[in-house]
């Protein structure tokens, strides 16, 4: 252990300058250097092309050979924009990242806010999920972020760190619903910023819908945790404006979610992911192997209950 942590910090300290300096520069230089990692990425490495031809083949049968290839092209100039969108958090600010991303009907939250009800702010990956840091500059409620540590406990520390100083404190998977009780039981309201969309192993499949016409595994995270605790499961509809701003509005998927039938909020979800999809596929992740368990629905262990049980 104490070589595994010794490599990581070398990593790390020798990693972190160069994030330092990316972070400190003016955003017409920022995307030049994303233009040339785009270069990089897309035509001399060719970065997971395989996969992505092979989810927008996959999604969009009836698309012409040219227009899938757009969409290829136009994604990787998106990806590159966003990783180094990332690393500018580091350095953007409070008033930065406020201006670079909007909200269009905050009075939503703001309404769950003042009737004493926590949030569950449901979203894809999809556009910008990192900038999405501008609402807790705007909400009352503490802000969560439910995330998967990375394995470099310094890099770790830092993306907790940087998270922290826009009000937002980040949770792992593991111990999100330990939190979530515990806030409920002191009366905290809080709103908990998930991304839904991943591909969960068949092994804690409980649900199967359509996604993209193709039927798939869906997590059901969000759904359990929100009928469990009665928190209100809102989408986040991301659009970006052009390149380095975005657009934020939110929808409730339902007042009650202990009233409504199981697996219905992450269908909701889903159909409002489709959504946005279909007007601009380009800013969809496309590098996630989402479709993987396509066609394996039947080989999974038997389903352990329904939503509103643990």
């Amino acid at each position: 252990m104490p070589i595994i942590l010794s490599v990581q910090r070398l990593v790390f300290l020798l990693v972190y300058p160069l994030l330092w300096l990316i972070a400190r520069l003016p955003f017409s230089l920022l995307y030049l250097l994303s233009d040339f990692l785009f270069f990089l990425l897309f035509h001399l490495i060719g970065y997971r092309r395989k996969v992505v031809r092979k989810n927008l083949n996959l999604v969009f049968p009836d698309k012409s050979e040219t227009e899938k290839k757009q969409i290829e092209k136009k994604f990787y100039a998106h990806m590159c924009d966003m990783f180094l969108e990332m690393i500018k958090t580091m350095a953007i600010g409070h008033d930065g990242i406020i201006k670079r991303f909007t909200f269009t009907n905050l009075e939503i939250i703001h309404s769950l806010e003042s009737q004493g009800k926590s949030t569950m702010v449901m979203l894809p990956h999809y556009a910008s999920w990192e900038w999405v840091l501008s609402l807790n500059n705007q909400i009352k409620s503490l802000g969560f972020g439910v995330y998967q540590p990375i394995g470099n406990k310094y890099f770790d520390k830092l993306v907790r760190d940087i998270r922290a100083e826009f009000g937002l404190t980040l949770i792992t998977t593991k111990e999100t619903r330990k939190i979530i009780a515990k806030n409920e039981k002191e009366g905290i309201v809080g709103s908990y910023g998930i991304i839904c969309d991943q591909s969960p192993m068949l092994i804690r499949t409980r649900h199967w819908g359509k996604f993209m016409g193709i039927e798939v595994p869906l997590h059901i995270g969000a759904e359990e945790m929100c009928k469990q605790h009665n928190i209100t499961p809102v989408y986040l509809k991301v659009e970006k404006l052009k390149r380095g701003f975005y657009q934020g509005t939110f929808t409730v998927l339902t007042e009650d979610p202990r009233s409504i039938p199981d697996y219905e909020i992450t269908d909701a979800f889903f159909r409002e992911v489709e959504k946005s999809i279909q007007k601009a596929p380009e800013y969809y992740f496309w590098t996630h192997r989402r479709w993987k368990h396509r066609g394996k629905k039947g080989q999974e262990p038997a389903a352990k209950g329904p939503p509103g049980q643990p």
